[in-house]
């Protein structure tokens, strides 16, 4: 179960709006997403990067009927920073970012990026997904857009 609170940060410790350098190294990303109240909703979440034509984006690999999933229905707005397996921010630095479900033709694309970051974790991951007949999504993060 996620811990609910909501979260407020100075803007000294916000990383640049394009930056995905604040996670290198890491292994997981604190993914906040928002209730339609505005409560803010954190979960550490494994991930990995790619550059594309955009521009940088972060892949997450999520149960299809999780809140996270729910919550990214209603709006894109999420909070990204690099923390533990238990959730804990490794460091103050924040991203805005705006995340939204990919389409099932790019969810092979996404599971090889999370497969080459994780190797044999994920397998194991996946088998015991496959025995309980998990459904997964799969989720695309890019930095906020200021528009």
């Amino acid at each position: 179960m996620a811990v609910t609170q909501s979260y407020e940060y100075d803007e000294k410790t916000r990383a640049p709006e394009s930056d995905f350098n604040m996670l290198k190294g890491a292994e997981y990303v604190r993914l906040t997403t928002y209730r339609k109240t505005g409560v803010a909703v954190p979960t550490p979440v494994w991930f990995a990067i790619e550059h594309d034509a955009q521009g940088p984006r972060l892949v997450v690999m999520t149960q299809a009927n999780s809140g996270k999933v729910k919550r990214l229905r209603h709006t894109a707005r999420v909070e990204l920073a690099p923390c533990d397996v238990r959730g804990n921010p490794i460091n103050d630095v924040r991203l805005n970012a705006d995340g939204h479900i990919l389409p099932e033709s790019e969810h092979q694309r996404a599971d090889k990026l999370l497969n080459a970051k994780y190797g044999w974790k994920k397998m194991a991951f996946m088998l015991m997904g496959r025995l309980r007949r998990t459904r997964l999504d799969y989720l695309e993060i890019r930095p906020a857009t200021n528009a």
